[in-house]
């Protein structure tokens, strides 16, 4: 027969040793709320020394987004249940608001009695701090994008936006012509005054015109009062005329004149206003082309075209569907009070195989439908549209998930090369791999590189 050896707990000592190591914050209260125990890393968190949170209520110390109606502490209490990472901030002693994820568990005794309670937390500042950054870096307004096209079109922008001059924004159909007139706005000095936009197709000309520099009464059987036209509206802010190639000549004229002198007439007018706005057009046809062929005013097209921007088809930088889709997950969850938590890989695998000929509102439009099919959990193959789910097949799910991977993959090497004038060293240390690494991997996607890499160029 053997010896049994007893197993004894911990010592006290020890267990303190333990909880003064950790990084977390950790304190514990008793029946009546008041603290009990407060670790050194609560103290550093808080700024609150132990001294001063000993027997004091913990709302007294914790002042937290979670206090009272929604404390976590409270519900495992009530409920016996633990609560693990929930987030929310507490305002430190300095007053600044710290961003915490916390965990809580019932205390008990021995015996199984209850004493109160116990609460870690971490902060998450950094973390925080890092989120933010990394959504400065791919996103301006409510532009966003990791592509490299569309990175140097963000750098450039504040300064766009700085500057009266006409912009011309370029694009297909859906690639987010007026999101992006709309930023140019928000960032400018006339961010204060309004954003009107027109979409010159969808009005026949003598409508349009009328729209643009409004009427007086009696200019034309059924004008009963005087109405301001959309240069009126705008004034001290932008003016956006999409599909500018759409007008026709007669009007070009009249817009050239605006352009020139800033000044309009509205229709039965006799004398001349002025305009003070901001002009912005889009279109997403070839303004060089219209004007070589004669549909489009070359005096005017050289008006507009001063300051010009080109909006790349999302086809051609699919790295972005990540982003976006996270984007538009976050806002419909808003807007129709869902939990959508995501896209399982299988969906996202079509998404990032499909062409998206209508662009990024054409995948906004998925997104939308999604959520009508979507109640809970994550979008997945059988929440799509028919037309990214016709040519699935079970047995392909697999492939088409590791080309997605691969495809982002190679999106992700060629923006950090291009970033770093193809310096392979400087791209392998952005991606946090090592120099070999990143060789096999390009070697590996068929990623053709230039002889001399940028480490090279500038030296020469």
């Amino acid at each position: 027969m053997g010896i049994k050896k007893k197993i004894s707990s911990p010592d006290k000592s020890l267990t303190d040793a333990i909880l003064e190591s950790i990084s977390d914050g950790v304190f514990t209260v008793d029946e009546n709320w008041r603290i009990t125990s407060f670790n050194r890393a609560a103290e550093v968190i808080t700024g609150v020394s132990r001294e001063e949170a000993l027997n004091r209520h913990c709302s007294d110390v914790f002042r937290s987004s979670m206090c009272e109606a929604d404390c976590a502490l409270r519900e495992t209490l009530t409920s016996g249940k633990p609560v693990i990472g929930k987030s929310g901030y507490i305002v430190n002693a300095d007053g600044n608001r710290i961003p915490i994820s916390l965990s809580t568990a019932v205390l008990k005794d021995k015996h199984g009695k209850i004493l109160g309670g116990a609460e870690t937390f971490r902060d998450l500042s950094e973390i925080d701090a890092l989120r933010k950054e990394l959504q400065g870096r791919f996103s301006i307004g409510d532009l966003i994008s990791s592509s490299p096209a569309m990175q140097k079109l963000f750098e450039v922008l504040p300064a766009i936006a700085a500057s009266p001059s006409t912009v011309t924004i370029l694009g297909e159909t859906g690639t987010g012509k007026e999101l992006m007139a709309r930023t140019i706005h928000n960032l400018s000095p006339r961010q204060k005054g309004p954003f009107i936009a027109v979409n010159c197709s969808a009005l026949p000309d003598t409508l349009l015109e009328s729209e643009l520099f409004g009427y007086k009464a009696g200019a034309f059987t059924g004008a009963n009062k005087n109405k301001l036209g959309r240069f009126a509206l705008a004034k001290g802010g932008t003016l956006f005329l999409d599909e500018i190639g759409d007008i026709s000549p007669a009007l070009q004229v009249k817009l050239l004149r605006v352009l020139q002198e800033k000044t309009y007439e509205p229709l039965g007018s006799t004398h001349s206003e002025t305009a003070d706005a901001r002009i912005i057009v889009a279109t997403n046809q070839n303004l060089a082309k219209l004007t070589r062929h004669g549909n489009f005013r070359e005096d005017l097209y050289y008006r507009i075209n001063v300051v010009r921007v080109e909006l790349p088809p999302l086809r051609q930088r699919k790295e972005d569907i990540p982003l976006l889709v996270q984007q538009f997950i976050r806002r419909f969850n808003v807007l129709q009070n869902k939990s959508i938590e995501g896209i399982s890989n299988k969906a996202f695998s079509l998404l990032m195989a499909h062409d998206w000929h209508g662009n990024v509102r054409e995948l906004e439009n998925v997104i939308e439908r999604s959520f009508i099919l979507c109640n809970t959990g994550q979008i997945d193959i059988g929440h799509l549209p028919d037309e990214l789910t016709a040519q699935h097949s079970p047995a392909s799910s697999s492939s088409d998930i590791q080309s997605a991977h691969q495809l982002i993959d190679a999106q992700s090497i060629r923006a950090a090369l291009a970033r770093h004038n193809n310096n392979r060293s400087a791209a392998a240390r952005e991606l946090g791999i090592h120099k070999t690494t990143l060789f096999r991997r390009i070697k590996k996607l068929g990623i053709e590189l230039p002889e001399k890499d940028g480490r090279t160029q500038s030296k020469e």
